[in-house]
């Protein structure tokens, strides 16, 4: 079988080699973190069933929202100079320019790390310390679907319903609304927001 192409954009090939990741990696990364968290929540800080199902359900909405404005006010953040240009090429450029790599569906952990970090310090300021390892643990299961949608609207026929639907949406994003449909793994806040359809709609 012949090896995928990648499109080079480093030319260190440490650099290089830290951009492709196996799709493995983020499910061995976040699993046992998630697993600390829900212990933590249950025998340290003695969460009842209720205040994880609530965790459990704020955490998951939250991602989503999350998920949304990020991929919508950053990863596609007009660039106002060249700084600006490269980091939203790096981040989300590169994906559009080449949406099938198998080695880039994925959040590579060096920055998975640090943006989980600054979000983490993000949410403790409004979320009190007692509740913050519940709502993260299922912040971050979200994240980890998240991460295995989109994979899966690239390189698996998703044959139900629900997947379906998934990937005819984010497709929809990459090939013809592409200021439209952030949502990848739910288009929620898109109906919310109105961002269901946009630009690119000619011809199609």
């Amino acid at each position: 079988m012949k090896k995928y192409e990648s499109i080079r954009i480093f030319k260190n090939p440490v650099l290089e080699s830290m951009t492709h990741v196996h799709p493995i990696i983020p499910l061995l990364l976040w699993t046992p973190f998630v697993i600390f968290l829900i212990y933590r929540s249950y025998f340290a800080l003695g969460y009842t069933h209720l205040e994880m199902i609530i965790c459990a359900i704020s955490g998951l909405l939250i991602w989503t929202l999350t998920e949304y404005l990020l991929h919508r006010f950053v990863f596609h953040l007009k660039p106002i100079g060249p700084l600006t240009k490269r980091f939203v090429f790096l981040f989300h450029g590169l994906h559009h320019d080449d949406p099938n790599d198998p080695t880039r569906l994925v959040m590579p952990p060096v920055p998975a790390i640090l943006i989980m970090a600054l979000i983490w310090g993000f949410f403790s300021l409004f979320i009190p310390a007692y509740y913050l390892s519940g709502f993260m643990a299922f912040f971050t299961v979200g994240y980890l679907c998240y991460d295995y949608i989109h994979y899966a609207t690239h390189h698996f026929k998703m044959t139900g319903r629900v997947g379906r639907y998934l990937k005819k949406f984010h497709l929809q994003h990459h090939f013809r609304h592409e200021k439209a449909k952030y949502g990848v793994s739910s288009p929620l806040w898109d109906y919310v927001f109105r961002t269901v359809t946009g630009e690119k709609e000619e011809g199609y």
